[in-house]
């Protein structure tokens, strides 16, 4: 059997465009495309094939990992035609590898549909920005566009520390230096330890994985620099709660104070499968930190914050279900879509149903669940 060769479906992932390959034994290669998966046309891929094609592209210091540790991470430059971030695990003694696109062309505010307050907020010269959302969301590619615009438009000093880094920023405007974990430094933590003694105006922290980064990452918003930051939380109300609940109980309140001071916006994401044409949208939570949200977040009434949002419009502001609602009353996409990415589906449903639509699942009456 002719051995698969990776270019070939590197070159199939571009010219598709899909967002990721996913290479199991027992099963074709296969794309995610739009959200779904599609198999390739090519053999079913056993033990050797998927040893064979992890040799083709991951380096010496990474094969060592997976013998080690059961799995590694990387990122690698397909000549000048894009990025890949590659994940090699091992599951039933067998490898498995995904590999993500990462487009070579950096998207603009316009094209991803970020709200145009965040050109204002990223002049700021101090400040935390979190953006948040589930794995796949969108969030590396959000990041990347306002680093980017940062960088064309503002004489800044940007430092990034990610795991692994994603987009390539070339020096425009702005110097731009990017730290891999790993590669370049340790970990998150250590890279903002190390970060305050070079000069910095704008700084990427990939994740606030521990207690340790979050830590270090609010104290550097507090002594002058502009700080990005991602986490896995849904929901502008869930992050906050999120890292003040990271700390020890005896320092929240103090926490609690220091973000109401430097906090200046959390962003939530979502992707969307669309249903109007093939792709997808991404939908928006977006807290902008007011002195009244300030307020709320230092007197811990963080439940109050999404009637806040609901009022603070004329801010930019906006929830992610109002923002979900307004693509599905375009016909963008379906409503197993909105309700499945949403925060309330129950009133959403409610919603749906009130005006007469209906939602393609499986509605339990309760005499059904009665045995």
């Amino acid at each position: 059997m002719s051995t698969i060769q990776i270019d070939r479906l590197l070159d199939t992932v571009i010219k598709l465009d899909a967002s990721d390959l996913h290479l199991s034994v027992g099963r074709k290669p296969t794309l995610r495309l739009h959200g779904g998966l599609k198999n390739l046309d090519t053999k079913v891929l056993d033990p050797d094939d998927t040893v064979a094609l992890m040799k083709q592209i991951t380096p010496e210091r990474n094969q060592q990992e997976i013998q080690e540790e059961g799995g590694t991470d990387f990122g690698f430059a397909y000549g000048d035609k894009a990025r890949f971030r590659v994940s090699v695990f091992r599951q039933r003694g067998d490898l498995t590898m995904v590999l993500r696109l990462i487009p070579n062309r950096l998207l603009t505010f316009d094209e991803i549909g970020l709200p145009d307050i965040c050109k204002d907020l990223i002049r700021r010269p101090r400040g935390l920005f979190i953006v948040t959302g589930p794995t796949g969301s969108g969030k590396t590619t959000t990041l990347a566009t306002m680093l980017d615009f940062i960088n064309m438009n503002y004489e800044r000093h940007i430092v990034t520390a990610e795991d692994p880094i994603e987009y390539y920023h070339y020096h425009k405007k702005s110097v731009v230096n990017q730290r891999e974990v790993g590669a370049d430094v340790p970990s998150f933590s250590e890279a903002l330890r190390r970060v305050l003694r070079s000069d910095p105006d704008c700084i990427l922290v990939g994740e606030m994985r521990d207690l340790e980064t979050i830590e270090a990452a609010i104290r550097a918003a507090e002594t002058g620099h502009l700080v990005f930051a991602t986490l896995h939380t849904t929901g502008a109300a869930g992050t906050i709660s999120r890292v003040i609940d990271a700390f020890p109980t005896n320092q929240q309140a103090q926490v609690r104070v220091q973000l109401s001071v430097s906090l200046i916006a959390v962003l939530s994401q979502a992707l969307l499968r669309r249903s109007d044409k093939p792709g997808r949208v991404a939908a928006y939570e977006f807290l902008v930190v007011t002195p009244a949200i300030a307020n709320l977040i230092r007197e811990n009434k963080t439940f109050r914050i999404d009637s806040a949002i609901q009022t603070g419009k004329k801010f930019g502001m906006q929830l992610l279900d109002d923002h979900l609602w307004s693509f599905y009353q375009r016909s963008m996409i379906s409503a197993e879509e909105m309700i499945d990415k949403s925060k309330d589906p129950g009133a959403l449903s409610a919603k749906i149903h009130s005006e007469g639509g209906a939602v393609g699942r499986i509605e339990w009456d309760d005499d059904d669940l009665e045995d």
